[in-house]
């Protein structure tokens, strides 16, 4: 007895530390996924880690140069200052300018469309562009040390269309590794939940303003992911926000564990029911693990602005008729096939009489041939079938029923009249 209640005591402490555990798996891994940049300021290093440079946005760094200045201002523009006045250098649009670099380069930013003057010819027209390399940490020529880092070189060519220069600030807010490819949609080839790995904006948040209405039953959300990286992606997890009051299922080939390519999208369908109304949104907290990179994970929202029917509440009724009328029709069928046996049993116990006892055969032997017998004289008496050659003139202007050759057209008519000839 003491034996037994220590193994229910330890399986009880067992169950409730495993549920312990991943509740706090899923909600770290949650939480690390949900690390997206907050502006096109960021870039992946050589690990796929993210790397958000949001707090040096609009940041100058400025290079004192023989006959003119190079003033960058972090992730917005790059200008050449002179007496002559400023020059533009091109400016930062989209993250697609900031890319990671080869050693000792660290990261490498794009700056277009700066001025076109004397630079008509540049290449795709852009006008004047430049490169900023980014080193995290010093210069490698040690020209500055600071902690707010510096332009370590400058360098133009030779028609002032370019400038490349190189740049050193500490790199130390590096987030989770991104799965690069990854997208998440409403569409096959669209990427509004995800893209490239990362969560977008409005997505992220756990009151989002993204919320479907109560009437909207299910919504569809198609994966991609690169071919070669496919097999690492595992099927979804969700965790509802109140975890009671909306019934969530999840349904299609990426539930069912099948790899996204960019070719061939896998289909995640949530089916999802309010049970209770509620004046703020459920939350629909959705992850995807991916083996050797951070999960990624997003939240929809659902509002619940009336209780809704369950399907199989809504067809009770019609069931419910079903059953009554087979039980009807079943009904009906025992009856008729009683009445059909009890029919026979008469039939033959009459026949057997009329052919034993009044030694009736054949069809007269039959209960009640004679009243059938009887019946059809009666019906067909007044008509009688006539011979052809009586009353023939009553069907001159009646089409014969024989066709006359092709040789006896326009011949007088005869008045024999022929029938059941065709």
């Amino acid at each position: 007895m003491p034996s037994g209640g220590s193994s229910l005591t330890f399986g009880f402490f067992t169950s409730a530390f495993l549920r312990f555990g991943l509740a706090t798996f899923l909600h770290f891994y949650y939480v690390t996924s949900l690390t997206v940049p907050s502006s096109s300021c960021y870039a992946l290093d050589n690990t796929s880690r993210l790397v958000d440079f949001t707090e040096w946005t609009g940041h100058t760094f400025e290079y004192d140069g023989k006959d003119a200045d190079l003033v960058v201002r972090f992730c917005k523009d790059v200008e050449r200052c002179s007496q002559a006045g400023y020059i533009d250098f091109g400016r930062y649009e989209t993250s697609n300018y900031f890319a990671a670099g080869s050693a000792p380069v660290d990261f490498v930013q794009g700056y277009y469309n700066g001025d076109l003057q004397n630079c008509e010819h540049s290449f795709d027209q852009m006008g004047r562009i430049s490169q900023v390399d980014i080193i995290c940490g010093s210069c490698l020529n040690g020209a500055c040390t600071g902690q707010s880092g510096c332009i370590c070189s400058v360098s133009y060519d030779e028609s002032l269309c370019r400038v490349h220069a190189q740049l050193a600030i500490p790199c130390t807010n590096r987030g989770s590794r991104v799965f690069e490819g990854f997208t998440v949609g409403f569409h096959p080839r669209s990427w509004e939940i995800v893209s490239n790995g990362m969560t977008q904006l409005g997505y992220e948040k756990l009151h989002n303003e993204f919320s479907f209405g109560t009437e909207q039953t299910h919504v569809s959300l198609y994966l991609t992911a690169k071919f070669s990286l496919s097999g690492l992606v595992r099927k979804p997890l969700i965790k509802v926000n109140p975890d009671k009051g909306l019934e969530v299922k999840l349904t299609g080939s990426a539930e069912n564990g099948r790899a996204p390519t960019t070719l061939s999208p896998t289909v995640l369908n949530i089916y999802w029911r309010c049970e209770v109304a509620r004046d703020t949104p459920y939350e629909i907290k959705i992850m995807v693990p991916v083996d050797g990179y951070d999960p990624i994970g997003f939240t929809l929202t659902k509002l619940c602005d009336y209780r809704q029917e369950r399907e199989d509440d809504s067809t009770n009724g019609w069931a419910t008729f079903g059953v009554l009328s087979c039980m009807y029709v079943s009904n009906q069928y025992l009856t008729n096939c009683c009445f059909i046996v009890s029919s026979m049993i008469i039939c033959c116990g009459g026949f057997f009489y009329k052919s034993r006892v009044e030694h009736q055969h054949g069809l007269d032997a039959l209960p009640g041939i004679t009243v059938l017998s009887a019946l059809l004289d009666k019906v067909s008496g007044s008509r009688s079938y006539r011979l052809g050659d009586v009353d023939s003139h009553n069907f001159a202007n009646q089409t014969s029923w024989e066709r006359p050759s092709a040789s006896a057209q326009g011949n007088p008519r005869t008045e024999e009249t022929r029938y059941g000839s065709i």
